[in-house]
């Protein structure tokens, strides 16, 4: 699966030389290390890395790649541990993905793909997936609607001077606007109104209807006119703009996840992050530029506040248009084997269901 790199990060790390059996050491230790979560020492390494090599020439090729900034020796242990750069270099060059069980994949679909749920729910049960699945922190961007057009319009006689108005977008919300009209009127009106709007007005976005609306109304009737009128304002107010919305589900999942609760402070301002969340949405929104899976580790996300953390993410899309993205927020300890692949899969069957929604 190709990882494409945030925009301004030092890649060369992937080109940096290294040896088959220095490859092999350091898979074994960053793997290692993301499952016990223990400093790996040279005489681990030796048997685990099925490389006949004695202590001190593992300890060798240790020292060479702590020079280089790949792995790092904490003042508590003589083992060893991967820093950031190494990380890079291991999901870069080293990693092994693994296939998502077909049960996950099957509660992926499922719980994306079911019936008459609205995008809202879609997006929330996506983001609470990411959570479940993972045991870290899930985020999906909601889309921002800059291209959302109307799909269709329906009116619905709720009184004499009530008119429900049934907003119909390209994405699959559903709006309703209840008008207060100046007079009554009649169900083939209604349907009469409706019809020239479907007629002139859908599959338009916000500025397209904004140059037609003063034409099309001078030559519509005049007692027709106060309802046309209502309408188009409240379908304009349907397709405005808006900034992107974020829904993050299992914030509390990180309370159990050890490189991160021993240091409350950091955790603190973790979720302070979660809670004001405009920067892990430009991170987001960022991350919709390029195709594929992205993964910032520790400092390349830009957020101090995850200098710790690691944050893989994906783009989704409605109709072959990308309009958001989701993502998983976890330690740079995790699983990247499962985790990526669990996220890519997710954003693929959001995509799917979102689109489905849409026709």
């Amino acid at each position: 699966m190709p990882l494409r790199h945030p925009s301004g990060i030092n890649t060369t790390e992937s080109a940096t030389p290294l040896d088959d059996r220095a490859c092999i050491l350091l898979k074994t230790l960053v793997e290692s290390y993301i499952a016990e979560g223990a400093p790996v020492g040279s005489r681990v390494l030796s048997r685990a890395s099925g490389l006949e090599l004695s202590a001190a020439t593992v300890r060798n090729v240790m020292s060479d790649l702590e020079d280089l900034g790949f792995i790092t020796s904490p003042h508590t242990s003589a083992g060893r541990i991967p820093t950031p750069r190494g990380y890079r270099f291991f999901v870069d060059s080293l990693l092994t993905m693994q296939p998502l069980e077909q049960i996950d994949q099957a509660r992926i679909l499922s719980e994306l793909a079911g019936a008459r749920q609205q995008p809202g729910q879609i997006i929330s049960h996506a983001s609470r997936l990411l959570s479940d699945l993972t045991h870290f922190a899930g985020i999906v961007i909601a889309p921002r609607h800059t291209s959302t057009r109307i799909r269709q319009i329906e009116f619905i006689a709720l009184s004499e001077k009530r008119v429900l108005l049934v907003l119909v977008t390209s994405d699959g919300n559903v709006q309703n606007r209840i008008l207060t009209t100046d007079r009554p009127y009649s169900a083939s009106e209604l349907i009469e109104a409706a019809n020239t709007l479907n007629q002139n007005f859908v599959g338009l976005e916000l500025e397209q209807m904004r140059h037609r609306v003063h034409d099309e109304l001078t030559r519509i009737r005049a007692d027709m006119q106060a309802l046309m009128a209502a309408a188009l304002t409240a379908s304009s107010e349907a397709l405005m703009p808006r900034e992107s919305e974020s829904i993050i589900s299992g914030e509390k999942n990180l309370l159990d996840v050890d490189d991160l609760s021993s240091n409350m402070r950091r955790l603190r301002e973790l979720f302070d992050l979660f809670e004001q969340r405009t920067a892990l949405v430009r991170l987001l929104d960022l991350s919709q530029q390029a195709a594929g899976v992205r993964l910032y580790i520790g400092q390349e996300s830009g957020i101090a506040t995850l200098d710790e953390c690691s944050v893989v993410t994906a783009p989704y899309q409605v109709e072959g248009q990308v309009v958001g993205s989701v993502g998983v927020i976890g330690p740079t300890r995790m699983a990247y084997d499962r985790v990526i692949p669990i996220v890519d899969i997710t954003a693929r069957l959001l995509s799917s269901a979102l689109t489905e929604q849409a026709h």
